[in-house]
């Protein structure tokens, strides 16, 4: 480095306070619950040629490529005929985004006349148009999942603000005061980081900031690469299954995973995964690439590495063209979660053979979508939440309880805010669910229950999900996590709720939402006894269940 190694360690800790503030601005501008309060949404810097360079702590297989994702962008519009006003957009899960729902925008950010970089969000939007109010889990085709925004260029003042390209949006959803307001929330957050990197360039010289922007991705490569070295080399395998493919067939789709360790680097080849489906399961390839990128960070390294495009450097990624992780078009892909976390586990099973010690058990892993949609004659009420699980066992601790997984991270929506900004709906329950681990040394994360007592006749309900039908798989001894499950009772009936659905709903049906714990890692007997007791005291383990796991007679009494 030309710059002197403090002068570095002040400006990319600069950099990387500039892309939390974003996210903080992000999410304490939004308007809807799902980007306010559940915070699924993103921010980051990218450099002049749309690497990421530093990102807020939100959602990882939002901001993992987000780099691909501008990339298409800046092939049409190329850097130097942008100007200042102007910025880019993307959702089209075929030109290099994920799924509809997830918009990126990408603000340039000039100084002293220079492009030095952007200031990227994306945030889920409640509404984007579409079959359905929200979700349409029956969509056959990309086209009945919302509107599409190919790889695109506009102008805040020509286009935003009242402008054509506002309009447009507005007139194609049926939230538009959430919706538009969760993108003006994006340009708010664009520009906090815009700022906040100028006046780095002011205090510190804007060739001292690029050159340490550079440098940022480079140390990561360095920590990455050094990580895998320390990997045995060879080819290790992992595969995992999603239920079924909803009204495309019963039959459960493989995802499989071949791991091969070389040197410093690391190829994940997806090779001998399931063709794609019709229903909306399917992940664009995208998604996958942010799949692979997390598993090996997840595993190999620690929070001090920072997320950047450094990070791709190491690592190459492929899936057949065709296959579920990476569909043809026109193939729906809402629910690409579902298979993003299949991916994600087989990678895990991968690595578990190279670095036993490095890996969890299998989590609930799953990113379970429930929304609910009113239509009055005040417009239309919708509400999104998406929900976790528990995560599985580690070498050295429990499984988390009751959190969103890790290629989601979103947060816990407070039913306090769901009372007051819907009245067709209120949550009954809201809880965790004893004995609903997988065990082991270390014990999964426990599941939860979550269920809406409906206050109004013509509600909808629609879910993805999945684990219905298979429980997440312990590791190295440890037993398996619990299967979750989605059911409607009805006076005295109850109405089993597929895991990728959407049913009509009437006044007093009460919603139920399960989401399992994750597997156990390591042999149940070695676990600590100070731990069973601590579990059945917190109300997470019966005495029963401590009896017949763990063979402790007097825990039954």
């Amino acid at each position: 480095m030309k710059i002197s190694a403090l002068d570095y360690a002040v400006i990319s800790q600069g950099v990387q306070a500039a892309a939390r503030e974003m996210g903080v601005k992000l999410i304490r501008s939004a308007y809807s619950t799902i980007l306010r309060e559940a915070r699924d949404g993103s921010a980051a810097l990218l450099d002049a040629k749309g690497r990421t360079i530093a990102q807020a702590e939100l959602i990882p297989m939002q901001l993992g490529t987000i780099d691909a994702i501008v990339q298409p962008c800046l092939e049409l519009f190329p850097p130097e005929t942008l100007q200042e006003g102007d910025f880019l957009i993307n959702n089209h899960p075929y030109h290099g985004g994920q799924h509809l729902q997830d918009v990126f925008i990408f603000n340039p950010v000039f100084f002293e006349g220079k492009l030095i970089g952007f200031g990227a969000s994306v945030a889920h939007h409640l509404d984007l148009g579409g079959g359905s109010a929200g979700l349409n889990p029956n969509a056959s085709d990309v086209y009945q999942e919302g509107i599409l925004i190919p790889p695109s260029k506009y102008n805040m003042d020509r286009d935003w603000n009242g402008g054509n390209f506002e309009r447009l949006i507005a007139s194609n959803i049926r939230v538009p005061t959430q919706t538009i307001g969760d993108f003006n929330a994006q340009f708010a957050a664009n520009f906090m980081g815009g700022g906040r990197l100028k006046e780095l360039c002011t205090k510190h010289g804007v060739d001292a900031v690029l050159e340490t922007m550079d440098e940022m991705l480079n140390y990561t490569e360095r920590r990455v690469r050094a990580a895998i070295e320390d990997l045995p080399d060879g080819v290790y395998t992992g595969e995992d299954c999603i239920d079924d493919a909803a009204f495309d067939g019963d039959d459960p789709v493989w995802i499989r995973a071949k791991v091969t360790v070389k040197g410093d680097s690391i190829d994940v080849d997806f090779e001998g995964t399931d063709p794609q489906v019709n229903c909306n399961i399917n992940c664009p390839f995208a998604s996958t690439q942010s799949v692979a990128l997390s598993a090996v960070k997840v595993a190999l390294t620690g929070s001090d590495v920072p997320f950047n495009s450094g990070l791709r450097r190491p690592i190459t990624f492929r899936a057949p063209y065709g296959s579920i992780l990476n569909p043809k078009p026109p193939a729906p892909v809402r629910a690409r979660m579902i298979p993003a976390y299949r991916a994600y586990d087989a990678i895990m099973k991968a690595l578990s053979k190279a670095a036993p010690e490095k890996v969890t058990a299998m989590g609930f892993d799953c990113t379970t979508i429930a929304c609910l949609a009113h239509k009055d004659d005040n417009g239309f009420a919708v509400h999104i939440e998406p929900y976790g699980g528990g995560f599985g066992g580690s070498v050295d601790q429990d499984g988390c309880d009751a959190i969103d997984n890790q290629l989601s991270n979103c947060a816990n929506t407070p039913v306090e805010s769901l009372d007051t900004g819907y009245s067709f709906f209120r949550v009954k329950a809201y809880s965790m669910v004893m004995d609903s681990f997988g065990h082991g040394r270390h014990r999964g994360g426990a599941g939860f229950l979550r269920s809406y007592e409906i206050l109004k006749d013509g509600a909808t309900f629609a879910i993805y999900s999945d684990h219905h039908k298979y429980a997440p798989s312990g590791l190295f001894g440890g037993s398996d996590g619990t299967k979750g499950y989605c059911r409607v009772l009805r006076g005295g009936d109850e109405v089993i709720v597929g895991s990728k659905n959407l049913v009509n709903l009437k006044k007093g049906d009460i919603v139920e939402v399960f989401c399992g714990g994750g597997g156990g890692y390591g042999d149940p007997r070695e676990r600590a006894r100070s731990d069973i007791e601590n579990d059945i005291a917190e109300g997470l383990l019966s005495p029963g269940e401590a009896a017949r796991i763990y063979a402790l007679p007097e825990a039954a009494e």
